[in-house]
């Protein structure tokens, strides 16, 4: 089985945020890093080349593939920021219908801009998602 690519680093957050070329993301992923901190109590680790997370959890599928993985993060990408996680929280279809223009994809949120976004209500479903998703992990370990 090959080993995950998608791993913390000690990469710095701080050189990758730097490094986004397009000045209104690389603001908007700082504002975002930001945010996820204080919402989940966590520091921004590089997970990958290009992923900035906060908490980890440990998974292992029914095939047996297993790994660890951050709990919530984000990533720039081209054209938007990918957010990961974030479907965790048991009102997640409520907080996204609230939270301003974006695209959902298998298991993440794409935003082009937090300006047109409710950032409390991005917080606050940062929270809500980490939290579950660690009291989930915590549940599953006694069963």
């Amino acid at each position: 089985m090959s080993s995950n690519k998608t791993v913390p680093t000690d990469a710095s957050v701080s050189a990758y945020l730097a490094n986004i070329s397009n000045e209104a993301r690389r603001k908007d992923c700082e504002a975002l890093a930001e945010l996820m901190s204080k919402a989940t109590g966590q520091p921004a680790v590089m997970w990958g080349t290009s992923i900035v997370g906060f908490g980890s959890y440990h998974y292992r599928y029914d095939s047996g593939r297993e790994g660890d993985m951050c709990v919530v993060g984000f990533a720039a990408r081209k054209n938007e920021i990918a957010i990961y996680g974030l479907n965790a929280a048991s009102e997640h279809e409520k907080f996204r219908q609230q939270l301003g223009k974006h695209k959902v994809g298998a298991g993440c949120l794409y935003i082009r801009s937090l300006e047109n976004s409710d950032l409390n209500l991005l917080q606050k479903w940062t929270r809500e998602a980490f939290l579950e998703k660690i009291n989930l992990i915590d549940m599953n370990r006694y069963e």
